[in-house]
C-alpha cells in the first residue's frame, strides 16, 4: 500500500532512511541489531517509494537481511537476542525511571512480552 499524500511519503522516506542508517551502523557495530532496522526501513520504503524499496532489496550487502526475513528463512539467533535485550532494557528503563502510571507499566510489559514471543516464534537461521 503506497501513501498518496506527499507529506506522508516524504516522512516515510525520511524515517526509512534513518532506520537504514541505523541498520548500516548495525552491520559495522555488532551491538546494534541490523535486521530489525532494515525491516523498518524496507516497510517505510515499500509504502512511500518503490524505487528505494527495490534499491534496498537489490543491494548486495543489505538486501539479504530483508529477503531472508521476507522469504521466511528467519532471523539469526544473534539478532533475536540483541533485539530482545534492547527491547527489555528500554522497556525496563521506562517502567522504573520514566513513568509512574501503573496502567502504562502494565501496557509496556504486555507489549514487551508480546514482541519477545513474536521474535522468538520466528524461525532461526543457522549459520
Amino acid at each position: 500500500m503506497q501513501f498518496r499524500n506527499r507529506l506522508q511519503r516524504i516522512a516515510l522516506v525520511v524515517i526509512g532512511s534513518l532506520f537504514l542508517g541505523l541498520g548500516i551502523i548495525g552491520v559495522i557495530i555488532p551491538i546494534l541489531p541490523t535486521t530489525p532496522f532494515l525491516l523498518v526501513s524496507a516497510s517505510c520504503y515499500a509504502k512511500s517509494s518503490q524505487k528505494l524499496y527495490r534499491w534496498l532489496l537489490g543491494n548486495n550487502w543489505l538486501g539479504k537481511y530483508v529477503k531472508d526475513y521476507k522469504e521466511g528463512k528467519g532471523l539469526p539467533i544473534k539478532v533475536k537476542i540483541i533485539s530482545v535485550t534492547l527491547l527489555w532494557f528500554t522497556i525496563s528503563y521506562t517502567i522504573f525511571y520514566v513513568t509512574q502510571l501503573s496502567l502504562l507499566k502494565i501496557i509496556l510489559i504486555t507489549v514487551a512480552v508480546s514482541v519477545t514471543l513474536y521474535i522468538f516464534s520466528i524461525k532461526t537461521i543457522r549459520s
